[in-house]
């Protein structure tokens, strides 16, 4: 399984961006999915999650801001971002919560994607 983001870039504050995240090879179904992110000396932090059901979780710092979005017929999760800020700047990671079959047995695990870089200048 492989996660391939894109979207990533330089932009004002105020602006916006769009990053898009794609699974693929030997799925079975996908589970939660979400967007991570560090800042340069920080830890990694969850910025957003949808559920296969399209319920979404948002870190307090963009809500409002931000929005998520996936397709599941093509294994695709988004995350909308508005009204960007500098302290927003960070290597963005899509992870998704995958099942696979393996050995004729249904296993759950986390992948991720090889991270973009978003930065927003002040």
């Amino acid at each position: 399984v492989q996660l391939q983001a894109s979207g990533g870039g330089l932009v004002q504050a105020g602006g916006s961006l769009r990053l898009s995240c794609a699974a693929s090879g030997s799925i079975f179904s996908i589970n939660d999915m979400g967007w991570y992110r560090q800042a340069p000396g920080k830890q990694r932090e969850l910025v957003a999650a949808i559920t296969s059901g399209g319920s979404t979780n948002y870190a307090d710092t963009v809500k409002g801001r931000f929005t998520i979005s996936r397709d599941n017929a093509k294994n695709t999760v988004d995350l909308q971002m508005n009204s960007l800020k500098p302290e927003d700047t960070a290597v963005y990671y899509c992870n998704a919560r995958v099942v696979i079959i393996s050995g004729y047995i249904p296993r759950m695990n986390d992948y991720w994607g090889p991270g973009t870089l978003v930065t927003v200048s002040s």
